[in-house]
Order: structure tokens, then C-alpha cells, then sequence
């Protein structure tokens, strides 16, 4: 049926988030092809919302042609675009059955060799019974005078030497014949079209004359046809023997008639014609108009622009002339007297003369070229002494003598009576003449094919760098239909006849034809035949340029040349280069990015224009190079009388015997007629058949192996049955009679089974007498046929002399074949298919691939004796996994898995995969698969053995339980795939390993929340995140929770067997912070909960992440290292303040959230002095109300263990924790100068630099999102209380030693109506709040910290004013908090992270560059100092994001519309990242300009959660 395909446009990252228009004019249906009509295309976005990583728009492409799309964005028109080429489906038979384009083979016919219409059958029936299923014509109209194939005299009529006396034949009867062959022999047939010439007598060009390039219409040829007629009086003048007395006989026979020749052009042809006459100034008559003007002239200008050259458009000689502004401003008289003017005249005669001498020089320069290329042409047609005398010897002297006919092309049309060159001369300038001087065609050696030679700017003509068809005219289009109209029209009918009857064309010439032109041509041609298939020859040297004119034109096929390699080596490697996958290849996505490629080729034995292969080779190379041809995945063919070995070239122009016909019972020595005994018809006839076979049947695998100098095996292979064909080829590029080839063919190693031996050929020769050229008929050699058998066993085999089995390994059989009589000219073919065990395995693998995907039914078989576990759909025992069981599935970076005892797969030529689970082995093969990279070195580990596959089961049937059952599925699978040949196993084994993976994300989404499940693929892919950052360890990474709690998990430990809780923990970032007591961190846990917890629908494990860590409180904070509860360490002032915006985030997004309150909490630490695990449950509401109680009475304590044991670069006052509450403005503060208790806590470590024990940032004082978080908490517990869900209205604490109590609402009070006055920095430069002015330098902003030791940090730019904004929104008044965030836009770089700078850049401790290792002097980046000031952390943008989104919404449509637009845009980039990381994650941080940091987390939980947060809002 031919395949119908969609085609996507996709947005890149640059583009998301903007208007993006895309155009085609791919017709929209029901609608004609217009290629100047665009339309819009509708954007689809499945998920309707988010961001637009699935937006996309669509073509359903139907139509064969060559399509543009382009695509523009905001004001840009065009941003930028392209083209799609559409093949045609061809039809063929009574049927109408497809025939692919691999399949065809293609024989071309000269048509006038057919004779009369009614004979054509016969002749042609040869093309049938060799095998063939497409027919070339050259062109069937009426031929010129110099009776080329390609010459046409009208375009429009049908050749008549085709109808026999007393009929009179017309396109309908060549239509109905071309009908006949398509129906009765499921021929197609195909005809050139040539649109750059015509014959030099058509008509209608005598008529139309402005139809080409003559002197009327291109006064730029003027002087080349100057000189054309100077050569062509001369080379008469010769051949009369008029420059005997300049030594120049009539007979040119040596190097001294040579030099008289030079000697004659030199001395009498160019001083003659003076051809730079015609680009010279007139210098007298332009002095004296500059003269005039001057003295007229009152200017005195002084811009020295240089003086001008006007090209006289006629072409007259003398007639360019001076542009005189140009002139008056070059040459300014000092003064207006008579002498400054004269010299400014003689100025400007001395740099005419000047310039007169240039065009001088450079007429020499071309005259030299003319000189060159004419000695050239004389050199080639005599043998000078010590050369070989050849058939063209002395030719040309006996043209003198006999024709009087020149030896040197004529480059233009002269139909008028020959006098003299003066009488010639005379005619330029008589128009009703001079239009029928007509430029010829021809070829121009290593020309650009996009220039048009005959067109100004070109020296072709004058240089005569032409090779010229002296029987054709070039036409001359012009750039429209207008601006030629007859020869438009002429060609669009043309065309119509032409495709009207035929089922595709041959552009002739296509390289030198006017691109604009083919591409009308085409149209037309489409719109007769819709599904035309469009076949070139491309001469244009390069691939990009091929391209240009394939993407334009929609060539299907490009003409390619076999006789172009010249040795087997070279045309085996044609064979590898013009199509198919390797053998192995994976399997391809139906979704998949559209990768540019070379054209489909047609890849022919030989032309009709190359010359013979007899004589450039031998007779006997016929056969193994057709084969070759043959066995190539794409469209092969010959040229007729190939494979009856006429031993010449059979020329377009000279040629006029016919063809023989076809007859069964012809003798061999019967010139007229041929059948399967002729030359290699028979060999053709089975090369055919294959070729045809193997395309229909989807062997589209190629493997090319030269086995020695003169042989080629080539492998064509089925990806779905696993069957091969392999052809080997012994080349015979020398006559084995007169060459000494090797006695001894190599032994070939075939893996598999050989079914039987498809076909073996060789070229023998026969008693049939010599060859004879025949006067009437295009005869071949008689003294050569082909021994052939088809379909034998190998026992049979006369090539092959034994056959032993050797066993490569428990499933690989490979077939050892020694050749006994592989001849030089000789075929043999085999059809191997796996050895029976590995045919039924590889069925049975495809058989369970198919619950994946359909593709796998085509060589599936059922499975005889199925393992129980693969009766299961793998989904429905991947249905019982949890979140939990899919992190250990999908991900587990190295150190999770040593902790299990394990490690991730290392190759030890490479590296180590990045995790234990499938999405490490995802992540490589996304590299592979495309590109098809076999050589890679993870499949040359799956091919030498069995560890990769058995690492990926066991490493899953050792944790038992469900995922026990996963690792017995793939374990099942992998059992069939061990035992197939090891070339398959990298693809099966994806296959395999694709199916699981999909099938587990599929899962996973669907047991998370609605948002991710309808997500967009972003969504999805942060999802994952989710699953990558949430396990279960060897050891319980999170303190036990209470007994009483219901949906708490339990497992037995592995080695006590008793039961142990197992609840998922957060790690806080991939590679460094994944396991031990370095997995879980109070302060990470609590920004990334929200977002890979709640967002994804992870309730029940958010819950038990919340109530553990609430066990832990201690001094009224919860630890920044959690140390599995033990060894935590209370030194940050803000984890407990995003805990608390944590349980409120549950409250708000969890159905019946707020029950978590009244949940049992296991105390650790129910006095700040108890000892771990000491008893006592409140419920969370009261751990809550204490936490809040203990920051109003005051925090004041000291690390417990204080010194180098918990932190060995810390200074002695760095271990006092203070944390209080400002009783005026209600503001939580804290910390020192020696301490850093918010998320930016890099402590200084270096000697050498004099940080050590330094905080880089200390943010003591009341920093801004604290101020935030703690606001966003008081409000919510004032609001509960007042719906009766939590039970405390106010605080009891002692001060001044009396109890008082602070309620809820009078602290919520004080921070709303304090917050603006202590952190907004006004424009009002006399603002009574504003305590420092003199530290002021952004105004508009927020600050980032209130009442720091050192004042000056205070107002330093930091966005963690965001995170204030986005939990506590009622702080900000709606107009400033827009303003500032617009500042933080300017100031920040937005490009993929935020930026941590001060507010200047050049701010002397800001360093881009994060390194760890790094021990030097400076004080600001000795071992990492600059932590947070410079490298681009990632988190904080979420919440500017979100910010943004949140003020925009207050602000109206267009605003929040525009803002939508920019999150979209900045967030691509984290997609892009997201989708090319091999670990699927977002970093913790980047160094600067997004570069990669080798210190940072590759995935880091709170970058993927406040990414994820940012599309929940949207």
C-alpha cells in the first residue's frame, strides 16, 4: 500500500515559550499544490498546559513532492526553515500492487534503436525476460540534425521515424504501449526530460530567437562571438593553406605547425578584433565632458569615493563610460582657474589610461586561456613523437583537406551565407541578424552549477572554457514565466505530454539546468502525474550541492555509477555507502527525530553514457560486477546491450542499428535476435529476480566484506526473520587470459545454516563464433554465455568444494566454505538462516516482544515450552511494584549500590554506567541507538559474554519479592537471548531492556497524582526525579515512627530476620549525598518535599518523612544532617522553618490533609539533654506548638561535642546555635559571624588563604526567606486554630522571670506590618526606615537579610527574597514586589540557573568557578570558599519562577500571558538538560554560563522539585 508517514515539527529549547509560526506549502487536504501558497499549522499540545516540550504540529504526508516549511516568532517573518522531500508510491501490475524503490531495476533503451512503434514489444520483451520491472526511454520526440538522443528538434511531436509507411503514430499509442507493459508486464516506465537545449534547427527557435542567448537579447556576448568568428576564419584560412608562408601546412602535423598556429592567433587574430575595445572609455570625449562640467560646476567636494566605470549595456566598443559624479568628487580642481582645471582633466586621462590598460591586460589574460585550450584540442588530434598513434590520428588535417569543416567548436549558431570576418562583423549590428546568433550548450569542467554560464558575469564564452555541443542551443528562461513567454509555455507542454503518459522522469543535464526552471517543470509534471518518480544525474562534485538540488526538485533517486570504482574495493564500499542499516541494527522508535541522509541512489552496472566496461575491464567482469550492483539496497540497473556484451559504447549520437529481438529459439549466431543464452542475460535474469526478492521482503541489512583484491561478499539480512543472503563476487577487472590471477580464493566463515545456494554463475565461453559488428543490429559478443544454477543444494555446488560446520560457541554455528572453482567472472549466492535452535529462539524472543510493540509479530513464533513467569505479561508483574521497588529497578547510583554490596556494571575499557538500574543502560543506548553504533564498546561487551545481561536479572532476582519477579522475567527472556548468534544480541537485548523500561515508567506515572499522569513529558521526566531521589537503604535511613501509625512498611532484616521499618527517605543529591549518614539532610528533605513528594502524589511516603523528622526536634529545630537520627547535628537556624511549610503544604494539597496533625510522633529528644530513643508520643501538633514556643522564649545553646570531631574547620564561637524572635518586629534572627545556619553555609577550610573556619556566608541577623517561612507558619496556625484543627492559640514563656503568654495572631501582626519597613529599600532616598542610606545601591529591591553583624550584607542582591514572596505573598505589596523581581530579571542571569552575585558583578568576591580542590592564597575561592557566591545554583530559580507567576496572576492578563511566556522560555533549558543528562536529572549547581561543575551533584533533589513546582502552578 506504501507508507503513509506523519511528520512533527517539535520545538527547541530556544524557541519554547515564544509564538512560534510554522508555514508549509504541503497543501492542506482536499487543496491543489501551490509552491508559492504557505498556510499556518495548528499546534497541538496533548497536555493542554505546563510548558511546551510536547506541543507540536502536524502533516499527514500523502503527496509525492518537495515541500517547504519555514517557521518565524515574534516579529521575524522567517526565523528559519527547510524542506521535505515525499517519495512517490509506484504502482505496478493488474493489481496495482506497490513496488518499492529497492525493488526496481531499471534498463535504459535509446529510442531510436527501437525502430517502428510496432516492433517496440519484441524489443523491449528482453528488458521482461531479463528480469527487469522499469524501462528508461531516452527522449521518443523528433530528433535534431545531429540526430543525439538528446537533442531534440520538437519538444512536442512524436519522433515519426517511429510509425512505418502509411501510419502515423501519436502519444496516445506510445501512452497505451507504456499502459500495456505496466498492466500485462508490471513494467513501469520512465522518459528524460530536457529542458536546457534544444537542437540547433528546431523551428520554432527561428521563429523565437529570444528563446536563447544571442546578441540582441545578451549583448554580453558580443565579444565572444567576436572572436567565435576570428577562430572560424582562421581555421578556414588554414585548411586553404593561406598561412603556408607563415610555415602552417593545410596538414597539422608537429610541434612546429603548433607554435605557427600561436604564432598566427598573436600576430593576426587578436590585433584584428581587438577585443578590449569593448570594455574600454572613449578617453578624449569623456576628458571633455568632465571639462564642460567643470567649468560649469560651482562644487567644491572633497569625498574621495574613486572614480567609476559605467559598463555599457550594448556592449559597443568604446562604449563604457565614466560615471562623472564619481568623477567631479575624485578629481576637485584646487581653484576655479584655467590651470587647476586642466590639471584636474589630465589627472583624469591619466587614470583612464590607466584603467584602459587594466581591461587591456585582462582581454591578454582570457586571449591566453583561448590560446591554451585551442593548442590543446590540436594536441589531442595528432600523436606527437614517442605518443602511440591512435584511431584520431592525422583526423583533423584530412578534415582540412577533404570538408573544409573546422576542428575547433563553434560556440554560436551562424545561419547565414559565410564571406568575410569583416562582412560578419557588420551584422552585429543589425538586430533582425544578430538574434539568430545563438549561444550553443555544453559543459563547463568544475563549474558551480548553480551559476548560469551564459548569463553576465560570466567569462565562459569569451575564455571559450565551454566544451561545446555544437548541435544544440542554450535556452534562455530568464527568472519568470514572463520574462520568456513562448519558451514557457513551450516546456509546460512539454512536460504535460510527458508525464501525462510516463510514471516518472529522468532530468537530464539536472546539474545544469535552471533550478527556478526544474522546479516550475516539476510542479507541472506532478500535477498530471501526482506520484511521479524523479530520477537524476547530478555532475555537481559535492553532497551539499546534490542536496540543494534534490531538496528543491524532490528527486527520488540519484543516478550513481558503478564504473566510477576502480577496483572491487572501491565498488564494494558504493555498495555499503547507497543504502540500508548494518546487520544487527536496533530497532527505531516509530517516533524519531528525522535525520538528514543522502539521497536514494540508483545505482546503475552502467549508463548509456559510460563508456564500455568490455573495454575498460574484460568480458568476464560483467557478471560478478552486476552482481555486486544487484545485491545493493536500493533501486540497481544497466543499460540495454550491457548484458549482451557488445564490446563498445553505443553512442547517443552515432548510433543507428536497432536492437535485437527477443527470441527463445534464436541461434547464438543470429545478430537480429537474443534470449537467455546471450552474453549474461541469464545471470541477469536470477541477479533480478534477488534483487527484487530481497527488497520486497525487507532485507534492508548490508554487510560488505572484501575478502581478497578481486572478491566481494555482500550480506543482505531480514532484521525480522533473521535470514541472510549472501553473494560472493570474484571480480575480473583484467582479462584472466592475459592477467595472472591468484590460483586460491580465501575460505569464507558464513554464520548460520545454508539453506541452499540460491543461484551460481559464471562467464564461460562458447563455440559460437567471433564477434562481427553488425551493419544492422546492436549485436554482443558471441563468444561469451553464461553457466548458471539456481536453487541447488550446496552438494550440488560446482564453486564450492567442501562445506564444514564449526561450532562458534554453544548457539553460534558458522559454515566454513572452501571455494573449488570461483573463477575470475564468477557468482555464487547463498541463503543462510540461523541454525535451527537459534531460529526458534529468536522467534520466541519476538513472540514475548510483541506485548511491547506489533512491529515483533513478522518472524515471531510461539513458545513450545513457555516458563511460567513469561505466561505473565511483564506489566502486570511489574503492577505490583511501589514507587520504592521502582527506584531500585530504574536507578541506585554506585554508592546505594555498594551499600547493598554491590556496585554499578563497569567496563573496563570504558567506564561505569552511571546507576544499577535500567536507566543507566537507557541513558547509554539513547547515544547508540540512533546512529546505529555497534562498534560502541557496550555492545562489544554484550557481544564477547554474558555479563551485562546476567548483572541486570540477578542483580534484581536477589532482592526476592516483586522485583524478585521482574529479575525472573528478564531472566526468562535472557535465557532465549544467550543463545542466539552474539551480532544479535546488542539489539535484542534493547529490545528486551526498551520493553521493561517503558513499561516501568508507564507504571510509575500511573501510581502517582493526576498532574503527572496528564503531565507533559517535562513533567513526567521530573517525575522521575521523584523515583531516582526516594529508596529504601540497606540500613533505615529515617528514625522509627510510632507503632500505632497505620501504612507504615515493614521488611525482615536480613540478618536478625526481624522486622524493621522501611520507609523511603529523600536523598538530597546524586552522586555525593545518596547514602550512609550522608543521604539525608533535614533542610534539603523539606525543599525538595513539597515538589517530588506532595506534587507527585507520594502522600502516605511524605507523611512518614514529616512524622520522623519531627521525632528528632530537639532545642525546637530539626537537624541539618539528620545522621539516621543519631549523629544529627543541630546547626542550621531554617530547616525546621521549611519542615513547618512542609506540614502545611501537606495540610493544604493532601485530601484530608490536616489528619497528620493529630498522627503520633516517636520523641527521640524529648528534653534537649535526653539521650536517643527515650520514650513519649505527642501527636505533631504539639511537637509544633513547641517548636514555635521554643524560638519565642529563645534558642541559646551550644553544639553538643563541640570541636574538630563534628567539624574540624570551624571556629570555637561557631558552635554556639542562637535562634530567637525579634519581641518587636517579630522577626525570627540568629546566628553569628563564626556560624552559617541557612541553606548558603559555606564554611572556609583553607590555611594558605586565611578562611579557615570563616563562613562565607554567614546571613546571621533575620535573613529574608526565614522571615518569610516563619510568616507563612504563624499565619497558618492562626488560621487552623480558628477552624478548630489546632488546638494553641498562644505561647507561654518566661522573661525578666515572669511567664507571659504571646498569641499566635499579635506575632502574625507584627511581622506583616514590620516586614516592607525593615526590608524594602524605596526609591525615597530620605525614607525615615531606611537605617543605612549610605549602604544603599539598588534601590527597588528587597534586602536579603535585616540586623546582620555586618550591616552591609544586608543589602547585598540575593533572590532568596523569592522564597519569602512565594510563602508568604501578603508580605508584599503587588506593585514593589513586581519591580524588585523585574530588578533581580535585569541583575541575575536567567540564561539557566540563578546567579548568586552581589549587586555588581565586578564585585570583588564573586567567582564563577566552584573548586573543591582548589587550595590557594585567595582568600574568596581557596577550597570552594565561593560556594554560593558565583557558580549557578539551580533551586532559587524555581521560586523566582513561581514569584513571577503569582505577582503576574494580580496583575492582569497580558502580564501573566507575557510571564507564562518567559517561565516557558527559561525552563526549556532545563528540559533540554534534563533530557540529554545521562543521570535524568538537574544539577545542584552549575560553574559560570551553565558549564558543567565537577564538585556538584549531577542530581540534585531540590533542583528537580522547585522545577516541578513551577509547572504545578502553571
Amino acid at each position: 500500500s506504501g507508507h503513509r508517514f506523519e511528520l512533527q515539527f517539535r520545538l527547541g529549547p530556544t524557541l519554547q515559550g515564544k509564538h512560534v509560526r510554522v508555514q508549509t506549502n504541503y497543501p492542506a487536504p482536499g487543496e491543489h499544490f501551490d509552491r508559492h501558497t504557505f498556510r499556518a499549522l495548528d499546534w497541538h499540545n496533548p497536555t493542554g498546559r505546563e510548558d511546551d516540550s510536547d506541543k507540536f504540529c502536524s502533516l499527514d504526508l500523502q503527496i509525492a513532492g518537495s515541500y517547504q516549511y519555514n517557521f518565524g516568532h515574534g516579529h521575524e517573518e522567517k526565523s528559519g526553515g527547510g524542506y521535505v522531500v515525499v517519495d512517490p508510491v509506484l504502482r505496478a501490475g493488474a493489481d496495482n500492487h506497490h513496488v518499492h524503490l529497492d525493488c526496481i531495476t531499471i534498463q535504459t533503451y535509446l529510442s531510436k534503436c527501437l525502430g517502428h512503434l510496432d516492433d517496440w514489444p519484441d524489443r523491449l520483451r528482453v528488458a521482461k525476460e531479463s528480469g527487469y520491472n522499469m524501462i528508461h526511454f531516452t527522449p521518443l520526440q523528433t530528433l535534431g540534425k545531429s540526430r543525439s538522443c538528446y537533442s531534440l528538434a520538437d519538444q512536442l511531436s512524436l519522433n515519426p521515424e517511429f510509425s512505418p509507411p502509411g501510419k502515423n503514430y501519436t502519444w496516445t499509442d506510445v501512452g497505451e504501449l507504456v499502459q500495456k507493459l505496466k498492466k500485462e508486464w508490471n513494467m513501469i516506465c520512465i522518459t528524460d526530460v530536457v529542458y536546457n537545449h534544444t537542437a540547433t534547427n528546431s523551428p520554432w527557435i527561428k521563429e523565437h530567437p529570444e528563446c536563447g542567448y544571442n546578441l540582441v537579447n545578451s549583448p554580453h556576448l558580443r565579444p565572444a562571438w567576436v572572436l567565435d568568428r576570428a577562430i572560424w576564419h582562421m581555421t578556414c584560412n588554414m585548411a586553404d593553406a593561406k598561412y603556408a608562408a607563415n610555415g602552417l601546412p593545410a596538414q597539422v602535423q608537429n610541434e612546429g605547425h603548433l607554435n605557427a598556429i600561436r604564432d598566427v592567433l598573436w600576430g593576426q587574430v587578436f590585433p584584428k578584433i581587438k577585443l578590449w575595445e569593448f570594455f574600454q572609455v572613449r578617453i578624449e570625449s569623456a576628458v571633455e565632458e568632465f571639462r564642460d562640467l567643470l567649468s560649469q560646476s560651482n562644487r567644491h567636494l572633497t569625498s574621495m569615493k574613486g572614480l567609476k566605470i559605467i559598463q555599457d549595456p550594448k556592449f559597443r566598443r568604446f562604449g563604457n563610460e565614466v560615471d562623472m559624479d564619481s568623477a567631479l568628487e575624485t578629481f576637485v580642481p584646487h581653484s576655479h582657474s584655467t590651470q587647476a582645471i586642466l590639471e584636474a582633466c589630465n589627472r583624469l586621462w591619466g587614470r583612464l589610461e590607466e584603467i584602459n590598460k587594466e581591461q587591456y591586460q585582462q582581454m591578454i589574460q582570457h586571449q591566453e586561456k583561448v590560446d591554451c585550450i585551442m593548442l590543446n584540442f590540436f594536441l589531442q588530434e595528432f600523436p606527437p613523437q614517442g605518443r602511440s598513434s591512435n584511431a584520431h590520428a592525422n583526423h583533423v588535417s584530412l578534415w582540412f583537406q577533404v570538408n573544409k569543416c573546422v576542428c575547433v567548436d563553434r560556440y554560436f549558431t551562424f545561419p547565414f551565407e559565410e564571406t568575410s570576418l569583416e562582412d560578419d562583423l557588420k551584422m552585429t549590428d543589425q538586430p533582425d541578424k544578430a538574434c539568430h546568433f545563438l549561444a550553443h550548450n555544453g559543459w563547463v569542467m568544475g563549474d558551480d552549477p548553480l551559476r548560469n554560464f551564459a548569463e553576465p558575469g560570466s567569462n565562459v564564452y569569451i575564455r571559450r572554457e565551454l566544451i561545446c555541443w555544437g548541435d544544440s542551443v542554450k535556452l534562455r528562461y530568464g527568472d519568470k514565466p514572463d520574462d520568456c513567454p513562448y519558451l514557457w509555455t513551450h516546456m509546460q507542454k512539454y512536460t504535460e505530454i510527458t508525464a501525462k503518459h510516463f510514471a516518472g522522469v529522468r532530468l537530464d543535464n539536472c546539474h545544469s539546468t535552471p533550478l527556478h526552471v526544474a522546479e516550475y517543470m516539476l510542479d507541472v509534471a506532478r500535477v498530471a502525474m501526482p506520484s511521479l518518480y524523479v530520477v537524476a544525474e547530478l555532475f555537481t562534485g559535492s553532497e551539499d550541492l546534490d542536496n540543494v538540488f534534490v531538496n528543491k526538485l524532490g528527486i527520488t533517486s540519484l543516478i550513481r555509477e558503478a564504473m566510477s570504482a576502480g577496483d572491487s574495493h572501491e565498488e564494494g564500499r558504493l555498495v555499503y555507502r547507497y543504502g540500508g542499516e548494518p546487520v544487527g541494527a536496533f530497532v527505531q522508535p516509530s517516533l524519531r527525530p528525522l535525520v538528514p541522509s543522502i539521497a536514494h541512489a540508483m545505482f546503475l552496472d552502467v549508463t548509456h553514457d559510460n563508456e564500455c566496461p568490455i573495454q575498460l575491464r574484460s568480458a568476464y567482469d560483467s557478471l560478478p560486477s552486476s552482481a555486486i550492483v544487484s545485491m545493493a539496497c536500493c533501486c540497481s540497473g544497466s543499460t540495454r546491450g550491457y548484458d549482451e556484451m557488445v564490446p563498445h559504447q553505443i553512442s547517443v549520437v552515432k548510433e543507428e542499428r536497432f536492437y535485437p529481438k527477443w527470441n527463445p529459439d534464436a541461434k547464438a549466431s543470429s545478430p537480429g535476435e537474443v534470449n537467455l543464452k546471450t552474453g549474461i542475460i541469464a545471470g541477469k535474469l536470477a541477479l533480478n529476480k534477488m534483487h527484487q526478492d530481497l527488497a520486497s521482503k525487507g532485507f534492508n541489512q548490508v554487510y560488505v566484506d572484501q575478502v581478497d583484491e578481486d572478491v566481494v561478499a555482500v550480506t543482505r539480512h531480514c532484521p525480522s526473520t533473521h535470514q541472510s543472503v549472501v553473494a560472493v563476487c570474484r571480480t575480473a577487472f583484467h582479462n584472466p587470459k592475459h592477467h595472472q590471477y591468484r590460483k586460491e580464493v580465501p575460505p569464507m566463515f558464513i554464520p548460520g545454516k545454508i539453506d541452499e545456494v540460491v543461484l551460481e554463475a559464471r562467464v564461460i565461453d562458447r563455440q559460437a563464433g567471433t564477434y562481427k559488428k553488425c551493419e544492422k543490429y546492436i549485436n554482443g559478443m558471441p563468444e561469451y554465455t553464461v553457466e548458471i544454477k539456481e536453487h541447488i543444494q550446496l552438494k550440488d555446488s560446482g564453486v564450492v568444494k567442501h562445506a564444514g560446520v564449526t561450532s562458534k560457541g554453544s548457539s553460534e554455528f558458522v559454515q566454513e566454505i572452501v571455494f573449488e572453482r570461483l573463477t575470475p567472472g564468477s557468482v555464487i549466492a547463498f541463503r543462510v538462516s540461523l541454525d535451527p535452535r537459534a531460529q526458534e529462539l529468536v522467534g520466541v524472543i519476538r513472540h514475548h516482544l510483541i506485548q511491547f510493540s506489533p512491529k515483533y509479530k513478522l518472524g515471531s513464533l510461539p513458545d513450545q515450552h513457555t516458563p511460567t513467569i513469561l505466561e505473565t505479561p511483564l506489566a502486570q508483574i511489574m503492577s505490583k511494584l511501589t514507587l520504592a521497588d521502582m527506584n531500585m529497578l530504574l536507578f541506585r547510583c554506585d554508592s546505594e549500590e555498594q551499600e547493598e554490596g554491590g556496585g554499578c556494571y563497569n567496563i573496563p575499557s570504558w567506564t561505569s554506567f552511571k546507576y544499577g538500574g535500567l536507566q543507566a543502560l537507557m541513558s547509554v543506548m539513547a547515544d547508540i541507538r540512533p546512529k546505529n553504533d555497534l562498534g560502541h564498546p557496550v555492545c562489544d561487551n554484550l557481544r564477547q559474554g554474558d555479563w551485562m545481561i546476567d548483572y541486570v536479572s540477578n542483580r534484581l532476582v536477589s532482592r526476592g519479592g516483586a522485583l524478585g519477579e521482574v529479575g525472573k522475567w528478564l531472566e526468562g527472556m535472557f535465557h532465549y537471548l544467550k543463545h542466539i548468534p552474539r551480532y544479535l544480541i546488542p539489539c535484542y537485548f534493547d529490545a528486551i531492556l526498551v520493553g521493561a523500561y517503558t513499561t516501568a515508567l508507564d507504571i510509575t506515572f500511573n501510581k502517582m497524582s493526576c498532574f503527572v499522569q496528564n503531565g507533559s513529558t517535562f513533567v513526567k521526566l521530573l517525575a522521575l526525579g521523584s523515583v531516582q531521589m526516594c529508596g529504601v537503604g540497606s540500613f533505615p535511613a529515617l528514625p522509627p515512627l510510632s507503632l500505632a501509625l497505620p501504612d507504615v512498611p515493614y521488611r525482615l532484616d536480613k540478618d536478625t530476620g526481624k522486622k524493621e521499618q522501611c520507609c523511603v527517605s529523600l536523598a538530597a543529591g546524586l552522586p555525593h549525598f545518596s547514602s550512609g549518614i550522608f543521604r539525608c539532610w533535614g533542610r534539603d528533605t523539606f525543599i525538595a518535599l513539597r515538589g517530588l513528594m506532595l506534587v507527585t502524589g507520594r502522600h502516605l511516603e511524605a507523611r512518614n518523612i514529616i512524622l520522623a523528622f519531627a521525632g528528632t526536634l530537639r532545642h525546637g529545630l530539626i537537624p541539618n544532617l539528620l545522621g539516621e537520627g543519631i549523629s544529627a547535628r543541630y546547626n542550621c537556624r531554617d530547616a525546621v522553618w521549611w519542615w513547618l511549610q512542609c506540614i502545611q503544604d501537606y495540610c493544604t494539597l493532601v485530601p484530608e490533609g490536616t489528619a497528620v496533625l493529630h498522627c503520633p510522633v516517636v520523641r527521640m529528644y524529648p528534653h534537649d539533654d535526653s539521650e536517643p530513643h527515650a520514650p513519649g508520643t505527642p501527636p505533631l501538633c504539639d511537637v509544633i506548638h513547641e517548636a514555635m514556643t521554643r524560638h519565642m522564649q529563645g534558642i541559646d545553646f551550644r553544639e553538643r561535642n563541640a570541636g574538630p570531631n563534628i567539624d574540624m574547620h570551624m571556629k570555637d564561637e561557631g558552635f554556639n546555635v542562637v535562634a530567637k524572635v525579634n519581641r518587636y518586629t517579630g522577626f525570627v534572627y540568629g546566628g553569628n559571624r563564626f556560624n552559617c545556619g541557612t541553606w548558603m553555609d559555606k564554611m572556609g577550610e583553607s590555611d594558605k588563604a586565611r578562611n579557615k573556619g570563616m563562613p562565607a556566608t554567614p546571613r546571621d541577623g533575620s535573613a529574608v526567606e526565614m522571615v518569610g517561612l516563619c510568616k507563612s507558619a504563624v499565619r497558618w496556625l492562626v488560621e487552623l486554630h480558628k477552624k478548630g484543627l489546632f488546638p494553641h492559640s498562644s505561647m507561654k514563656i518566661h522573661r525578666d522571670g515572669k511567664e507571659l503568654k504571646v498569641s499566635y495572631e499579635d506575632w502574625n501582626h507584627k511581622i506583616q506590618v514590620n516586614f516592607e519597613k525593615n526590608f524594602y529599600v524605596s526609591h525615597d532616598e530620605k525614607d525615615p526606615d531606611e537605617k543605612h542610606p549610605d549602604l544603599v545601591h539598588k534601590r527597588g529591591i528587597y534586602k536579603d537579610s535585616h540586623g546582620a553583624s555586618s550591616p552591609w550584607c544586608d543589602y547585598q542582591l540575593r533572590p532568596n527574597f523569592c522564597i519569602a514572596m512565594v510563602v508568604a505573598p501578603e508580605l508584599f505589596t503587588v506593585e514593589r514586589a513586581w519591580k524588585a523581581l523585574e530588578v533581580a530579571e535585569k541583575k541575575l542571569p536567567l540564561h539557566l540557573l540563578i546567579h548568586f552575585l552581589y549587586i555588581f558583578s565586578c564585585d570583588m568576591v564573586y567567582c564563577g568557578v566552584y573548586d573543591n580542590a582548589l587550595d590557594n592564597d585567595n582568600y574568596n575561592v581557596a577550597r570552594g570558599f565561593n560556594y554560593h557566591q558565583g557558580p549557578e545554583w539551580l533551586w532559587p530559580i524555581g521560586y523566582f519562577l513561581r514569584a513571577k507567576l503569582y505577582f503576574a496572576k494580580k496583575l492582569g492578563k497580558e502580564t501573566y500571558d507575557q510571564t507564562v511566556y518567559l517561565v516557558k522560555s527559561i525552563l526549556s533549558q532545563h528540559y533540554v538538560h534534563l533530557e540529554r543528562s545521562s543521570w535524568k536529572g538537574l544539577p545542584e549547581l552549575t560553574n559560570e554560563n551553565g558549564q558543567n561543575c565537577p564538585f556538584s551533584c549531577e542530581s540534585q533533589a531540590w533542583s528537580i522539585s522547585t522545577v516541578l513546582e513551577v509547572l504545578h502552578d502553571m
